[in-house]
């Protein structure tokens, strides 16, 4: 059954920050950003609103994102590229066993966390991207070799983000352990789990769907730099 509140994730940033993460909210009016030292992501209600909001942003960080409709942006900035993602969501929890060792990141992983991160996926993740959620790793003699965590969260929904494996790891089952620990884990808090993924990344997307993500929509994030 359709969750009421599913429209939400049309504005999942703008939503996010109104609601379990307002903490985190940088508020220009009708467009907010997260402080971009936990994540470089802004979502708007009016448009009219993005072309000040983005200008006083970039004061903060030179290269972010605008998830969403197409934003106006001052002459200033410039759109570097449009990263067309599936949205995905999942409606029930995975049924698969856990047979791995799976870890709860804190603090002292932090280090090996942003070199995961920046290894594969660089440019997302800050030094404060895993205070937003809870982060899980696998480690493989004492090395952090895969990841899976929470980031964007509304009050009904989670956003599952960061699924990284180290390339000498991959092809070893560990990310689908972590998405089933974390959507899981999800669930048990009474939220949804859903997730976004670039168009083009079709191997992940088989993953995903395998486990029971389906595509809800597209949707753009907009990366603006100066």
């Amino acid at each position: 059954m359709k969750n009421p509140e599913e429209n939400k994730l049309d504005n999942p940033v703008w939503n996010s920050l109104s609601e379990y993460h307002k903490e985190y909210a940088i508020d220009y009016g009708d467009t907010k950003f997260y402080n971009p030292d936990y994540c470089p992501f802004g979502g708007f209600i009016e448009v009219d609103s993005t072309q000040n909001a983005t200008e006083q942003y970039s004061l903060l960080t030179e290269n972010f994102f605008v998830v969403g409709e197409k934003p106006e942006i001052p002459n200033s900035l410039k759109i570097a590229k449009e990263l067309v993602c599936l949205q995905m969501i999942i409606e029930e929890k995975i049924q698969l066993p856990i047979d791995l060792e799976i870890v709860k990141l804190t603090e002292n992983h932090n280090e090996a966390l942003l070199n995961l991160v920046n290894l594969v996926q660089p440019g997302y993740f800050k030094n404060k991207t895993s205070l937003l959620g809870d982060y899980f790793g696998i480690f493989k003699d004492n090395q952090l070799v895969a990841i899976t965590g929470e980031r964007m969260q509304m009050d009904a929904f989670t956003e599952v983000s960061a699924i990284i494996t180290h390339p000498d790891h991959t092809g070893k089952g560990y990310a689908k352990q972590l998405i089933t620990h974390v959507v899981n884990k999800i669930f048990d808090q009474n939220k949804i789990p859903f997730l976004h993924v670039v168009e083009t990344n079709i191997g992940a997307i088989k993953l995903y769907e395998k486990l029971g993500f389906v595509t809800r929509r597209k949707i753009s994030f907009w990366n603006i730099t100066k």
